[in-house]
């Protein structure tokens, strides 16, 4: 396990006894076994993004806030290799903090890959109408979102205010590589 892997595990132990939550509860509220918030918590296991999406959800926080506290500290310029990088074992979704989310700012910026065929689905955001701004990079995206779907290539742009599930599935042949502006329309 890497070490944002290890911090994300200690940060997610912390916030349930901060909450004062029980694994049953937590399991109750994020739809994730008890188990395999268990093993979690020890760093036994990597999350996937589903699983990291129904946890925050039950803490109404992004995952990229998740992210955030599990950072060291916030720094102006952010070099290449301080870039936090996160792999979904489950489906090879990668996903580089760029620009992470700071108390002080109310954006962030995200680069991400799927391999080709590559399937997320988000059940629901984890807080309603955060702005995004996904630019395609290179390959293919089918993308739906609040129920609306769209065919994403290279040069596009989606611009949405996220309220209900959604899903994305990269290109078959080309895979998907894009970038995403998270804007909390408060800041944090």
């Amino acid at each position: 396990m890497d070490d944002l892997s290890e911090r994300i595990a200690g940060r997610l132990l912390q916030m349930r006894k901060q909450s004062d939550w029980s694994l049953d509860q937590l399991a109750e509220k994020s739809g994730v076994s008890r188990a395999t918030l268990s093993r979690l918590e020890k760093g036994d296991v990597s999350p996937t993004a589903q699983m990291l999406n129904r946890i925050c959800t039950a803490y109404r926080m992004p995952v990229s806030r998740l992210m955030m506290m599990a950072e060291e500290t916030m720094t102006p310029l952010i070099s290449p290799e301080q870039q936090a990088v996160w792999l979904d074992p489950a489906n090879g979704f990668k996903r580089r903090s760029i620009s992470p989310p700071s108390p002080q700012l109310a954006g962030e910026l995200l680069e991400c890959s799927l391999p080709p065929g590559a399937h997320l689905v988000y059940d629901t955001p984890v807080r309603p109408n955060l702005e995004h701004h996904l630019y395609m990079h290179e390959g293919g995206l089918d993308i739906v979102v609040d129920q609306n779907r769209y065919r994403l290539g290279p040069g596009d742009c989606l611009r949405y205010l996220l309220a209900q599930a959604s899903e994305f599935r990269a290109d078959p042949e080309m895979g998907a590589h894009y970038l995403l502006v998270i804007i909390s329309q408060e800041r944090k």
